[in-house]
């Protein structure tokens, strides 16, 4: 590709990070949201994923974009809109591999798998006009933040990890394979707790018997140490889009920052590789929901 999309995605978060801010909170922010936002859209509804979550979630700020459905030019076009002149697009990307064969050192045909990656331009379709009236529907009412909320309780009881409550510190415990967290009362509101519910239980899917996610830490703080934080906060964040949740900058966010700093300046990949990591934590945890759904019949039958 011309473009370095890898540096030109580092170099955004690293900006945002310098400045105190996290790319994948900011969106929270927007005022006509009241709090909420989702995941960001395709033109068909279908969210997208990973590291193109966060960059739409910073093209979205960036701009003042409150809508949550893209679409390319041609899209727009199909579906009897057209881009505004003058609009500036924004990158996602799009990965795979391809497969090659070549001749092999013995003489033989051997096929390679090459991966790579391309970009392409999205418009928000608060940039595009003519557009049907269901790309205009507004945001759904917020969720009463007075009382616990009943989604988020089953989502995360559904994924029957071992919880205990007390204490005032909220951690995954690898050694005993629980998440600790205080109690509910003890949060500033329900969606803090569930945010913080969300970050843990990202941690509780590195476990080998789960997603075996293992980046050599050896000691708190060091770069192991960042790249797992990076991993739980971005799925916190997309867990928090799914849910309808509000996310906010908890009290660690100062300490983390710097750390992440480092480790993204050093690797211009590694925040790829982290919203990588936390989309399957995601995707692991949503899995979790069909598992539940499936042997409750099943638990009614023998209990009948």
């Amino acid at each position: 590709m011309k473009t370095d999309v890898y540096q030109k995605v580092t170099d955004k978060i690293v900006a945002d990070l310098e400045q105190g801010q996290l790319t994948w909170i900011k969106p929270w922010s927007n005022g006509n949201l009241e709090g909420r936002i989702t995941r960001p859209l395709r033109h068909n509804g279908t969210p997208y994923n990973g590291i193109n979550v966060l960059m739409l979630w910073a093209a979205s700020v960036e701009a003042g974009f409150t809508a949550s459905h893209w679409m390319t030019f041609q899209q727009a076009k199909a579906l009897g809109g057209h881009v505004r002149k003058g609009e500036r697009g924004s990158l996602v990307v799009y990965a795979n591999t391809i497969t090659k064969t070549e001749e092999g050192e013995n003489g033989q045909d051997e096929e390679r798998t090459i991966p790579f990656m391309k970009g392409y331009t999205v418009f928000n379709v608060e940039q595009i006009e003519g557009l049907p009236d269901q790309y205009r529907t507004p945001p759904s009412a917020v969720i009463d933040p007075v009382q616990r909320i009943a989604h988020a309780e089953a989502f995360f009881t559904a994924t029957g990890a071992e919880l205990r409550h007390g204490g005032n510190r909220a951690y995954y415990s690898g050694g005993s394979d629980h998440v600790q967290m205080p109690a509910f009362e003890a949060f500033r509101s329900p969606e803090s707790y569930y945010a913080t519910l969300a970050h843990e239980l990202t941690h509780w899917t590195k476990h080998p018997a789960r997603l075996d996610r293992d980046f050599g830490r050896k000691r708190w703080g060091d770069e192991g140490y960042a790249r797992e934080e990076l991993v739980a906060e971005l799925g916190a964040a997309f867990l928090c889009a799914d849910l309808a949740l509000t996310l906010e900058p908890s009290a660690d966010h100062a300490a983390y920052i710097q750390s992440w700093l480092t480790v993204l300046k050093g690797d211009k990949r590694a925040i790829f590789t982290a919203a990588a990591h936390a989309q399957r934590a995601a995707d692991y945890l949503h899995g979790l929901q069909a598992r539940a759904i499936q042997t409750t019949p099943l638990q009614e039958g023998r209990a009948a």
